[in-house]
């Protein structure tokens, strides 16, 4: 039953079985990407305490692993199009697993930031593989959104299911512990997967073209790095070197993609206005969330003093508000249009953004948990409606390549959003004035004075924390409000570009 998943007509009862089956384990891969990336802001405390990174140090292990799979993504979604999806996804899942070994124990800053991008490369074949083998499974539209939404809701969950589950390691265990669950699970999707999974590729790939893969690496980490450079200390010679680098990097990428007659990705297709419409707000919204969040697990534990699984449970609420609304989104958009769903989404996203604007170090819990609820809802709507165009503009043999463009906005946009937000919480946080005799790695981090005020005299540590935290906290209503602004500004954008879009409702043709 497994090879026949893609000769039986769609719709038959004979492949039903297997096609779902198949969804489950794909979305065993998903949700092992989302536990790591919340599962890691969980730790950061502890990991600070152990490795003692410099602020920027911190940003790095946080996005590194961002900005490698930002820059891999189109190539290996391109490579799942030629090798085959199913074989892609089960190599990716191998080396994460182990990888994520190595990320356990780091003994130093260097050393796990070199494992976080090491687990960037391996990262960088999962999430494309998973939705073009979805695209490849269902062939019949409302099946293929319900499919997509319950794969962005797998993302959601393993946005609760990281917390809770890192939350309990981290009381018994150390900090490693958090990577080395991703063991058992990549055993148990290898396992499956390959009983269950059919593999599917572009009959005519052409050659993978190693000039356009080093292109768009040396690109995207060229001017991401630029931009996360620039927005902690200024435009340095260096700095501003790397951009134009990238920049030259990107335009060479794009030219060659154009000249060659088989490209890694069809660039012509952000010529479709629905397309890029979906690609902008897919950036633009991670951009804006993605910064946010990687504080608010340092402001729960480090500010309010709640334990990792107090935090975990406490973060619940944008995970349940976006599985509610990834399940609801296809029919949501089917039956109101799609700019209504994906733009009144992005603007209640920005909406409660605004809120935490007012926070302070002792806001209520109902407050914060009713924004993570109404972020997560908002986020749930959009994803699922941008990653079901994006997918189905191109022909089903580019799946790859147009599932990899989806979760390289995703990953941008994260790493941007780690970069930009977190250095507007850095540079705030770095100016409050402690009392005498505080140093200075106090200043690094917030992580950096809990560590230095058990050091100090009582009256002398209360008056650190109590600078430190206030200046930490504004550093986040900030970043809350930059945050909101490009909610709001994704909101309009995606309005007028996804204008007269419409979820396909016609079969994927075999």
């Amino acid at each position: 039953m497994t090879h026949s998943l893609h000769k039986a007509e769609p719709g038959s009862t004979q492949r039903a079985p297997g096609r779902w089956l198949a969804l489950a384990v794909l979305v065993l891969a998903v949700l092992l990407v989302a536990v790591d990336a919340t599962v890691l802001g969980l730790a950061t405390p502890y990991l600070s305490e152990d490795l003692q990174p410099s602020g920027p140090q911190l940003l790095w292990i946080g996005d590194a692993y961002s900005f490698v799979i930002a820059g891999l993504l189109i190539s290996m979604g391109s490579l799942g199009d030629r090798i085959g999806r199913k074989r892609l996804l089960l190599i990716g899942a191998t080396a994460f697993g182990l990888v994520s070994v190595l990320n356990a124990y780091a003994q130093t800053p260097e050393t796990m930031i070199a494992a976080r991008a090491l687990l960037g490369v391996a990262g960088a074949t999962l999430m494309p593989s998973t939705l073009a083998l979805i695209r490849n499974l269902f062939h019949d539209p409302r099946e293929r959104s319900l499919a997509i939404g319950i794969w962005s809701a797998a993302a959601s969950a393993g946005m609760a299911v990281g917390p809770i589950v890192g939350g309990v390691l981290l009381e018994h265990f150390w900090w490693g512990s958090v990577f080395l669950i991703n063991l058992p699970v990549m055993a148990l999707l290898v396992l499956v997967g390959a009983r269950t999974l059919s593999e599917s590729r572009d009959p005519s790939p052409g050659p993978w073209d190693l000039r356009s893969v080093l292109l768009s690496l040396i690109g995207m980490v060229g001017v991401v790095y630029a931009i996360k450079e620039a927005a902690a200390d200024g435009f340095a010679w260096p700095t501003l070197a790397a951009g134009l680098l990238g920049a030259a990097a990107l335009y060479g990428f794009v030219r060659r993609q154009r000249a060659l007659p088989i490209p890694l990705v069809d660039v012509r297709l952000f010529r479709n206005r629905g397309f890029s419409g979906a690609v902008l707000a897919n950036l633009l919204t991670i951009l804006g969330l993605s910064g946010l969040l990687f504080f608010l697990s340092q402001y729960l534990q480090l500010v309010q003093g709640r334990r990792p699984i107090e935090a975990g449970i406490a973060e619940l609420p944008a995970a349940a508000g976006a599985v509610v609304a990834g399940l609801v989104a296809g029919a949501a958009a089917r039956r109101f249009s799609v700019r209504a769903v994906v733009s009144g989404g992005l603007a209640v996203i920005g909406l409660a953004l605004a809120a935490l604007t007012t926070i302070g170090q002792s806001t209520g819990y109902p407050l914060i948990g009713t924004t993570l609820l109404v972020v997560g809802f908002g986020a749930g709507l959009s994803f699922t409606i941008t990653s079901d165009i994006i997918l189905t503009a191109v022909p089903k043999e580019q799946a790859g390549a147009a599932s990899a463009v989806s979760e390289t906005a995703y990953e941008l946009g994260t790493a941007l959003g780690i970069a930009l937000l977190g250095s507007v919480v850095t540079n705030v946080y770095q100016s409050f004035t402690g009392p005498a005799g505080t140093p200075q790695a106090a200043h690094d981090s917030l992580a950096g004075a809990v560590v230095a005020a058990a050091h100090l005299p009582a009256d002398a540590a209360a008056a650190l924390l109590h600078a430190a935290r206030e200046s930490f906290v504004d550093g986040v209503a900030l970043a809350a409000g930059v945050g909101a602004a490009l909610l709001l500004l994704a909101s309009a954008v995606a309005w007028f570009l996804l204008r007269g879009q419409k979820l396909t409702n016609k079969p994927v043709q075999h």
